[in-house]
């Protein structure tokens, strides 16, 4: 593996998605053109590249001055335990530094993760989800 280069950009090849989404198997990656265009709809996006190799991303919403919500963190699983996730939340972290909140939803076996980047599980949330609405 050679140096991960960080970049801020919006535009991807659709194979890049599908690649990185899939590679963790998130059912998304099988809508690599929504993908595409949902890229160039966030507000922050960081990606994460070994050479033409897209291995990481973390994508964001904001309100432009109070809160900021993380959507996607993802890593190829043959680059997790190796920083680039946290690198990835450290740099969102820092855009939003002026925010009052960063918000993310996470899953049971990912809040350790978020823990250690210094988010705080809240005792009296629960998220909520629509994930079917056409059926």
């Amino acid at each position: 593996m050679s140096e991960i280069i960080y970049k801020e950009i919006h535009e991807f090849e659709l194979e890049d998605l599908e690649d990185l989404f899939l590679s963790v198997e998130w059912s998304s990656g099988h809508f690599p053109e929504k993908l595409q265009i949902a890229m160039r709809n966030f507000e922050t996006v960081i990606s994460a590249w070994d050479g033409d190799k897209l291995v990481g991303m973390i994508c964001a919403m904001d309100d432009g001055i109070m809160t900021a919500y993380i959507h996607y963190l993802l890593v190829r699983q043959d680059y997790q335990n190796q920083g680039i996730g946290k690198k990835l939340v450290l740099k969102v972290t820092d855009i939003y530094k002026d925010y009052l909140r960063i918000v993310v939803v996470g899953y049971d076996e990912e809040i350790g993760f978020y823990e250690n980047c210094g988010f705080e599980k809240a005792d009296d949330a629960s998220p909520l989800f629509i994930t079917d609405l056409w059926t």
